[in-house]
């Protein structure tokens, strides 16, 4: 698959109840994490949220130049990805994108947790991916998401 690549789940009527699709990065770059993450989420992680559209990034550049563009929802950043960790881009990520989207990060152990915060990540999950803990996460960034989004249009 190459640096980046677009696979989008097809709309029904209960998604057009909830909005347009959301747009998830997901950074890694190991082709086996990016789809464990895409099956532990499917088509959407909730039934309050809408249905996601993935975007795939294999290199670090891929995905800056994938937020930079704009357009991103939420993103998953692998935490064990190589050379460049998904810690170190996010925090380069929070630092440099301009409203940059929530991030999970995915961690190889519990114990990662402080340099998840050094990161600025915004919410947690360990490898092995739980698909429970995955999908609650990724719910939940996707509905702060949504309402800080909704308030930004209120603004205006």
């Amino acid at each position: 698959m190459g640096n980046a690549a677009s696979s989008s789940t097809p709309a029904d009527g209960a998604a057009a109840a909830q909005g347009p699709a959301m747009r998830v990065l997901v950074y890694s770059d190991k082709a086996d994490t990016r789809e464990q993450v895409r099956l532990a989420v499917g088509r959407r992680p909730a039934a309050d949220v809408p249905q996601v559209e993935f975007v795939e990034c294999a290199t670090a550049a891929a995905a800056l130049k994938r937020l930079d563009d704009g357009g991103v929802d939420v993103c998953v950043f692998d935490g064990e990805a190589a050379p460049t960790g998904g810690m170190g881009l996010c925090r380069q990520a929070k630092d440099e994108i301009y409203r940059c989207p929530p991030v999970l990060l995915l961690i190889g152990r519990r114990d990662d947790g402080w340099l998840a915060t050094w990161s600025r990540a915004d919410k947690v999950v360990s490898h092995p991916i739980d698909p429970v803990a995955l999908a609650e996460s990724l719910a939940e960034l996707m509905r702060g998401r949504s309402a800080g989004l909704a308030a930004a249009q209120g603004r205006r």
